[in-house]
């Protein structure tokens, strides 16, 4: 029996490869930055081709680095920067555009337009989600719109469209498709049908002709061309990458809650095996589809998490490295009474304000380049805050402890703020690349390398667990200042 899984984690800054072995472990990586494309303000693009290159690089990488022969994997899992949207030729298999990522603000208009003419409603008890430029129904509808003939070939079956998962799926295989949960994540696919929706499509003016085909979450739908990796793998994994996070962490059953510190943060919730209904403007998903049986989840998302730090790095130039925040947040003891709310492409959960901005507030003539990164770490200790209190109102339940996860996991400063803030412990695991991870585990559930969901919860191991410190009144009073700077960050730019 083959010994490894492939996982394939594309993500919005780098790609990323990663075997995996029987035990859940590791055994080798690569990874991969590619460019990021601002052609105006709010506006984020990938070039698809850079996508597909830097990911096939990756995995050709991890493969020749291993000395591990081909055969020798038994499947390859995708897990995927969601909400992206991406259109292509299906004759040539060009893109015909740049891809409008995740992160992308141009058409919060048109949300605004759809929202005075009353569809949100529509929109939400369909698809569990907002109504928000965040997700993928309005930039493929402004793709069509503003891509010479884009839409007279779409209406003839001549383009597909996709998320990142469906663009890779091509590549690798030549199927279009993606899975339940991806297509969650379009504002175009009804949850409780599981299905493309008329309505949706006829409201977004979307030809159906584009859609890929919804496959299992867990399941093989493919062999990769053999001239990618000089053997036939098994495509037989996807999942979007916070769905994959979940997963990978063993969050299996209701209540669990897991929070991912990538380039955003991501807090979910297993919800069950029904739709969840937020009150609190969270947003209810399809977690997968193993086996016909579906999982939901209950979603809070921060635009900007470690993209944060990022910006200290390339913005303000206060750090060589994102690894370098820590040390020099921890050269102070505190932020001196510095908040930072990073609304540089809005506010997600539970504000959902695409016109919020970012701001700095408290600065004294004493604040240091230190203060400044140590209420950037903070911040997002605060963000994630908010969307557990949410999320414990919309499900009436106390959540006892919080499975973090991604790059800025690692930091401890970060952390163990966050532990103070929650009241609850956050708990690291072992394996903090639970995306990549939770894509290995769908892949490897589909082809027998794992043989259930037990053995998989069984491999889930502890690295360290942080506990709170903060006394209850000091938590109450942080919160407080927070939501004070919150609003100075949404009124700043607010509309009129």
């Amino acid at each position: 029996m083959p010994d490894y899984i492939l996982a394939l984690d594309q993500g919005t800054t780098s790609s990323r490869a990663i075997l995996f072995d029987h035990a859940g472990l590791p055994v080798h990586s690569c990874q991969r930055e590619f460019p990021q494309h601002f052609p105006q303000p709010g506006w984020v693009e990938h070039d698809p081709m850079d996508i597909w290159h830097s990911q096939l690089a990756c995995a050709r990488e991890v493969i020749a680095r291993s000395g591990i022969e081909p055969a020798h994997i038994a499947a390859i899992g995708i897990a995927n920067q969601r909400e992206t949207a991406l259109l292509w030729d299906r004759a040539t298999g060009e893109p015909v555009a740049n891809a409008i990522v995740w992160q992308d603000r141009r058409t919060a208009g048109a949300c605004d337009r759809l929202r005075e003419a009353g569809r949100a409603p529509l929109i939400a008890v369909r698809t569990g989600l907002e109504l928000d430029a965040y997700f993928s129904a309005t930039k493929l509808q402004w793709l069509l719109d503003h891509v010479p003939r884009a839409r007279e070939k779409a209406e003839r079956g001549e383009l597909a469209f996709g998320t990142v998962d469906s663009w890779l799926a091509w590549r690798l295989c030549g199927r279009h498709v993606t899975d339940a949960g991806n297509a969650a994540r379009t504002m175009l696919f009804n949850i409780h049908t599981l299905a493309w929706d008329d309505e949706l499509l006829a409201l977004f003016d979307i030809p159906r002709a584009l859609l890929p085909e919804v496959v299992p979450s867990a399941g093989v739908i493919g062999l990769a061309d053999e001239e990618w990796f000089g053997h036939p793998i098994p495509i037989a994994g996807i999942a979007g990458d916070q769905q994959a996070a979940t997963f990978g962490q063993a969050c299996h059953r209701k209540g669990l809650v897991k929070n991912t510190y990538g380039t955003g943060c991501f807090m979910l919730m297993h919800a069950g095996d029904a739709p969840p209904v937020s009150h609190s403007r969270l947003l209810g998903t399809v977690g997968w589809r193993i086996g016909g049986a579906t999982d939901y989840l209950l979603e809070g998302s921060v635009f900007m998490g470690g993209a944060t730090v990022q910006w200290l790095r390339d913005g303000l130039g206060i750090i060589r490295e994102s690894g370098d925040v820590e040390a020099l947040a921890t050269r102070v003891p505190n932020s001196g009474g510095v908040m930072l709310v990073p609304a540089f492409t809005g506010l997600g959960a539970p504000h959902w304000d695409p016109y919020a901005r970012g701001t700095i507030l408290g600065m004294t003539r004493g604040t240091t380049a230190a203060h400044i990164a140590r209420a950037a770490v903070e911040a997002i200790a605060y963000q994630s805050a908010e969307l557990l209190a949410a999320m414990q109102n919309d499900a009436a339940c106390r959540v006892t402890e919080m499975r973090a996860d991604g790059g800025a996991a690692r930091n401890d400063l970060l952390m163990q703020f966050q532990a103070d803030l929650l009241g609850i412990p956050v708990v690291r695991p072992r394996v903090t690349e639970t995306t990549a991870l939770g894509a290995a585990y769908l892949a490897g559930l589909a082809c027998g390398f794992w043989a259930s969901l037990e053995e998989i919860e069984h491999q889930w191991q502890v690295e360290r667990r942080f506990e709170p410190a903060m006394a209850p009144d000091q938590r109450e009073a942080s919160m407080a200042r927070w939501a004070r700077a919150v609003d100075h960050a949404r009124a700043w730019a607010a509309p009129g």
